[in-house]
């Protein structure tokens, strides 16, 4: 083989037509790398937890309810989370002043930091695993990007 052909690079892969097997492929592909980033991200808080903070902070002061619904799980089970968090010293409760009966729960600076932690260990590895990807490849996962925050958006806004 001529040296001229062995240092070429292989042509990007043609466009899959089969979107079931692209589905598939990229589910996994995604699964895995959130598990990474999940493992290389640790906080030291179990993932119901570490959700829970990452909405409060994402959201800003919510209602158990609320919480409970973006989490998708019953109020017992976010009552319990937050009471984890408030005894760690991430979370803090308050009273709504017009009615009691409502609860609020927001970061604290020390929940803030751990957040921070958690994002910047995730942001290192994944972009020491970004550096070794050669040049061609980084430019595939750039120019992939926007489509992929569209597919993460809300359902029905993926195509334009």
């Amino acid at each position: 083989m001529p040296a001229a052909a062995a240092r070429r690079t292989p042509s990007p892969p043609e466009p899959a037509t089969d979107v079931p097997e692209l589905a598939g492929r990229l589910r996994l592909a995604a699964t895995r790398l959130a598990r990474q980033l999940r493992r290389h991200g640790d906080s030291g808080l179990s993932p119901t937890l570490a959700a829970a903070l990452a909405t409060i902070g994402r959201h800003g002061p919510m209602t158990l309810g609320a919480l409970a619904d973006h989490e998708q799980v019953a109020r017992p089970t976010v009552t319990r989370a937050v009471d984890r968090l408030e005894a760690v010293g991430y979370v803090v409760r308050s009273d709504e002043p017009a009615d009691r009966r409502i609860t609020y729960v927001t970061v604290t600076d020390a929940g803030h930091a751990k957040l921070a932690e958690a994002r910047a260990r995730k942001d290192a590895w994944l972009a020491t695993r970004l550096g070794e990807l050669d040049p061609a490849d980084a430019a595939l996962v750039a120019a992939a990007l926007p489509v992929l925050e569209r597919l993460a958006g809300s359902p029905g806004k993926a195509a334009r």
